[in-house]
């Protein structure tokens, strides 16, 4: 078990028996973050970003780490989050192996990696550490947060758990619980990880005879195919084969599709980039989360009582992870406690993850958005 943090995290500690909402307690946990821009006089220019399940909290290049961020192009000076003006926090999610504690990282009391004695970790969790960080940073209100993908769940947690810490919000390709469909694709994923004999019930080490290589990169494949649209598919690669590919008579199966050689080069990079015990972790919060059940109501009731000024909510037709109506549901749910939203349901062909690649589309309202609330 290994962290990969990126150099110019900074980092902010946990009070001691910080409680997990589905019992046990963490001691000596911490919470990773990194900060663009400047924080005006009256520290109300602060945009939180909350990220989806695997990113760090390094989102764009800076004077510290001039290595490309997660979401370079969206965030930055004169971007759609634009750094001149905003003082932008990205936040990693806790349970991450990228500087949060998670899994991965020591457990205090026995000098050992926690591994599968990481208490049961929830959306709510990784919303309230959230929280902390921001008042620890001694932001009283957050111009805005934002959220994609599972970030979009911790937004809404957020909101919810602590109400005035936002003014307004950007949700992105979010959901208010999770659909039969992805928790199915996320429950072939983690058995995939743990059916792999090196996952060892948590027990890997991060050495190439004990680590669940293949695991890792058949649950990447099932993710990638999920994060992206058959429409794109077959449009970027069709039927082409890899070029000076020659089956061998004795490796038949071996990649032949320029789409398999793409799945299999994303999971080779990703396989030995993510701790395996995060991933199970990360993976099974985001299926357990219910927004109505979090504040003992109901979804649309929740989100009618937050207090926002104003909402930017954010789908795509091609999206099969978080459909569309996904997203409808929360700016109505929204509107009808008086938050004045936009909603933007766009036609990119990327899938899920448009809002990482498809900055053409995504960046315009979202700069217009921030723009209006500024």
């Amino acid at each position: 078990m290994r962290e990969f943090i990126p150099p110019a995290t900074r980092f902010i500690t946990l009070p001691d028996g910080f409680t997990m909402r589905r019992g046990g307690v963490l001691d000596g946990a911490r919470v990773a973050y990194e900060a663009v821009g400047r924080l005006n006089e009256a520290r109300d220019n602060v945009v939180l970003v909350l990220t989806g399940m695997s990113p760090d909290a390094h989102i764009t290049a800076h004077e510290e780490d001039a290595t490309p961020g997660w979401w370079e192009h969206m965030v930055g000076p004169g971007r759609p989050i634009d750094t001149d003006r905003w003082y932008v926090i990205c936040v990693n999610a806790l349970g991450s192996c990228k500087g949060s504690t998670g899994p991965a990282s020591v457990d205090p009391t026995t000098g050992e990696p926690y591994g599968m004695r990481f208490p049961q970790l929830s959306i709510e969790d990784v919303a309230d550490a959230a929280a902390i960080l921001v008042r620890a940073l001694e932001v009283d209100t957050l111009a805005c947060v934002v959220g994609a993908s599972m970030g979009g769940m911790s937004a809404l947690s957020l909101l919810v758990r602590h109400p005035g810490l936002a003014r307004n919000l950007i949700n992105i390709s979010g959901a208010v619980h999770a659909l039969p469909y992805a928790i199915a694709v996320r429950s072939l994923q983690r058995e995939a990880i743990r059916s792999d004999p090196r996952w060892s019930h948590g027990r890997y080490r991060d050495d190439a005879l004990h680590y669940p290589r293949s695991g890792m990169r058949l649950a990447r494949k099932l993710g990638m195919m999920t994060y992206r649209s058959a429409r794109e598919w077959d449009q970027r690669f069709g039927r082409a084969r890899l070029t000076g590919n020659r089956r061998s008579e004795n490796r038949p199966f071996d990649p032949e599709f320029r789409v398999e050689g793409y799945l299999q080069a994303h999971a080779d990079r990703f396989a030995h980039h993510f701790d395996p015990n995060s991933y199970l972790y990360l993976s099974r919060c985001i299926d357990l989360f219910d927004l109505g059940e979090s504040c003992g109501g109901t979804q649309d009731a929740a989100l009618a009582r937050l207090s926002l000024d104003a909402a930017l909510v954010i789908g795509v037709e091609t999206d099969t992870l978080f459909p569309l109506h996904q997203q409808r549901q929360i700016a109505d749910g929204l509107r009808k406690g008086g938050t004045e939203v936009q909603f933007k349901a766009l036609e990119s062909d990327e899938g899920h993850d448009a809002f990482l690649v498809d900055v053409a589309r995504f960046g315009p309202p979202i700069a217009k958005f921030l723009s209006l609330i500024w």
